[in-house]
C-alpha cells in the first residue's frame, strides 16, 4: 500500500435523520460507532441537500451541481447525457470512482441512442452508472416488478448461503414468519415489529459492508474513491433479529406537529397530509409500530460501520483515506403530519455529514463541530481538491469544505438551497397545478427557511424562535420584509451562471482580453486607429 496515496471511503446511508444519531443529540438511540467517526473529524451541524428525495438529491452529490442544473429533477427522470460527474474529474487525475450498493441512477438512453453511444461499449457504461465503476450496485428496490431492477448479486449472495426462492431479496430480506407461522411481507406496515427471515449476518447492510471492505483490499497504488452506499433505513421497514424489537415505542422521541399545523390554509400543505403515506404515517399507532425498526434498522447500521472502521484501523487505512458519512435526506416519520420523506423541513432536507479528514492540517478541529451552512454539492469539490485535482467552479457549484476541515477563516455562503418538483405527487393534482408550475425552492440563511412555492403564496419559519417548524409566517404580514429580503436571495441565486460549463473563468477572460479571435476586425475606422491598438491587417490588404 502506497502511504502517499490519497483515497475517499464515501458513506451514504438511505433515508437517515440527523436527529436519530446520539453525535448529534439523540437520546433516543446510542451510535456509538458514529460518534466515535465525529470525534475524529468535523460534525457539520447544518447541511442540507439539494432535493428531499433519492433520485435528484443523489444526482447533485454526484455531480456537485444544483437540481435546475443538471435536470434530473425526480425518481426516474434520467440524468442526461454529457453532464459532468465526479467520476470524470476523478479519472482526470488518474484516480478510480467506484460504487458498492446504492446510486438510483437512471441513464439517458435517448440520448445514448441520439448520440450512438452503445450501452454496452465503455463509455455507455459509465454514462449509465452516473460516471461509477460498478464493483455491486443495489438500489434496494429488488422487486421482480420493479423496472430498472437492481440486486441480483444479493438475489445470487442469499442463494450461495441456503436462501434460494424466485426472488430470494423479496422471500428472505423482505419478509417475516408471523405469530401463524405464515410468511408477512415487509411492504406492510402492521410487520415491521416481525424479524426478518435473513440472518443479521447476511442482511444486506452486513452484505454491503463486506463488499466495501472487499473493495478497500483490492486496491493498489492507484487513488480511489469508493461510494459505499447503503439501503437503510430507507422503507421496507423491517429488520433482521435482534434488531426487529431492540427498541419499543416507549423509546421514541415525541412527534414534532400541532393542531393548528393540521389546520393550516395553505392549499398544497393540505393537499400534502391527505396523501395516503401522510394520513398513514399520522396515525400513532403506526408510527408506534414503524419507528422502532427505523432505529433498528439504524442501530444495525451503526454497527456495521464499527466492523468497517475496525478494519480501516486495523489496515492502515485511516492513515490516507478521508471518511465521509452522510445521508441522500431524512424521513418525515409522522413529523408535521407527514410521511416518507419530501418537502423542506428539518426532518427532511436536513442531513448528518461527518467528515474525517486524515491530513495534519485537520488535527486542530477533530472533535469539533461547525454551523456553517452547507450543501451536499460542497462534497464533490472537497474530493477533487483532496484527491489533487483543480478546482472547477465553472462546472461544480459546491464550494470544498477544506478551509472549515483545517479550521480556516474562509468567507462562507449566507443562505443554502433545496429545490423539489412535485409534478408526480398527488398533491399536484389536488391543488390542481400544472407539471411545468410544481415546483418549491428553500432558501435558509441560518435561521429563515422560505419556501418559494409557484402560484402560490410562499412559506416561511423562524427557526431560532420555532425550531420545531411549527408556525409558518409566510402570510403574515408581520414578516412580510423578511419575506422581501429572502425572496431577493432566491432572485440572486437564480440569476447566477448554472449551465456554462464548457469555459473556465480563465478562459473568458483571456478572450475578454484578447478582443475578437485572430484575423476578426470590428468597428476600426481606418488604419491609423487599428495600428493604434497593436493590430494589423491581413498581408494582402491595403488600408
Amino acid at each position: 500500500m502506497s502511504k502517499s496515496s490519497k483515497n475517499v471511503l464515501f458513506i451514504m446511508a438511505d433515508q437517515l435523520r440527523w436527529d436519530y444519531l446520539s453525535c448529534y443529540g439523540a437520546d433516543h438511540i446510542d451510535t456509538p460507532n458514529l460518534d466515535w467517526l465525529a470525534s475524529q473529524g468535523v460534525r457539520f451541524n447544518k447541511t442540507y441537500v439539494q432535493s428531499p428525495i433519492c433520485g435528484p438529491s443523489r444526482m447533485s452529490f454526484y455531480t456537485g451541481r444544483y437540481v435546475r442544473s443538471h435536470g434530473s429533477t425526480w425518481n426516474g427522470f434520467p440524468l442526461r447525457i454529457g453532464e459532468p460527474t465526479l467520476g470524470d474529474h476523478l479519472r482526470e487525475i488518474g484516480a478510480k470512482c467506484s460504487l458498492v450498493g446504492k446510486t438510483h441512477m437512471t441513464p439517458d438512453r435517448e440520448g445514448m441512442k441520439r448520440l450512438g453511444i452503445s450501452p454496452e461499449s465503455t463509455i455507455g457504461a459509465l454514462v449509465s452508472e452516473c460516471g461509477f465503476d460498478v464493483k455491486v450496485r443495489d438500489d434496494g428496490t429488488n422487486n421482480s416488478a420493479y423496472p430498472g431492477r437492481h440486486g441480483q448479486d444479493y438475489d445470487q449472495y442469499l442463494r450461495d448461503h441456503g436462501m434460494d426462492g424466485e426472488n430470494p431479496w423479496e422471500e428472505w430480506a423482505n419478509t417475516a414468519i408471523g405469530p401463524d407461522g405464515k410468511m408477512r411481507s415487509g411492504w406492510l406496515l402492521d410487520n415491521a415489529p416481525l424479524a426478518a427471515r435473513v440472518p443479521k449476518e447476511h442482511s444486506e447492510t452486513a452484505w454491503l459492508t463486506t463488499r466495501g471492505i472487499e473493495y478497500i483490499e483490492e486496491q493498489g497504488d492507484q487513488p480511489w474513491l469508493c461510494h459505499l452506499s447503503y439501503i437503510k433505513p430507507h422503507w421496507p421497514y423491517l429488520a433482521p433479529a435482534p434488531y426487529n424489537d431492540m427498541y419499543t415505542a416507549q423509546d421514541l422521541p415525541p412527534v414534532n406537529r400541532s393542531a393548528k399545523e393540521r389546520d393550516a390554509t395553505h392549499p398544497l400543505m393540505q393537499a400534502w397530509m391527505n396523501m395516503r403515506v401522510c394520513q398513514t404515517m399520522s396515525k400513532d399507532e403506526v408510527r408506534d409500530l414503524v419507528a422502532p425498526c427505523y432505529m433498528g434498522l439504524i442501530k444495525e447500521l451503526d454497527d456495521q460501520m464499527g466492523r468497517l472502521f475496525a478494519y480501516l484501523r486495523e489496515s492502515g487505512r485511516m492513515e490516507d483515506t478521508m471518511i465521509v458519512f452522510c445521508s441522500d435526506h431524512g424521513d418525515n416519520m409522522g413529523d408535521h403530519w407527514l410521511g416518507e420523506k419530501d418537502l423542506f423541513y428539518d426532518c427532511s432536507a436536513r442531513i448528518p455529514l461527518l467528515v474525517y479528514d486524515p491530513r495534519a492540517e485537520a488535527d486542530a478541529t477533530r472533535g469539533t463541530s461547525t454551523d456553517a451552512l452547507v450543501e451536499a454539492i460542497d462534497l464533490a469539490p472537497t474530493f477533487l481538491e483532496f484527491m489533487g485535482g483543480q478546482a472547477k467552479p465553472h462546472i461544480m457549484e459546491g464550494r470544498s469544505l477544506t478551509p472549515l476541515l483545517h479550521g480556516q477563516d474562509t468567507d462562507w455562503r449566507s443562505f443554502a438551497v433545496s429545490e423539489y418538483d412535485y409534478s408526480t405527487r398527488d398533491a399536484r393534482q389536488d391543488v390542481g397545478v400544472d407539471q411545468s408550475d410544481a415546483r418549491l425552492t428553500m432558501i435558509f440563511d441560518g435561521r429563515w427557511k422560505y419556501t418559494y412555492v409557484e402560484k402560490m403564496d410562499p412559506m416561511l419559519f423562524d427557526l431560532q424562535n420555532d425550531p420545531g417548524e411549527l408556525r409558518d409566517l409566510g402570510t403574515d404580514p408581520d414578516f412580510a420584509g423578511e419575506v422581501a429580503r429572502l425572496q431577493a436571495l432566491h432572485f440572486e441565486w437564480t440569476r447566477r451562471h448554472h449551465n456554462r460549463i464548457t469555459r473556465t473563468a480563465e478562459a473568458v477572460n483571456k478572450m475578454a482580453a484578447n478582443k475578437e479571435p485572430p484575423g476578426i476586425l470590428i468597428g476600426f475606422r481606418d488604419k491609423e486607429e487599428l495600428e493604434g491598438e497593436g493590430r494589423t491587417l491581413p498581408n494582402h490588404t491595403i488600408g
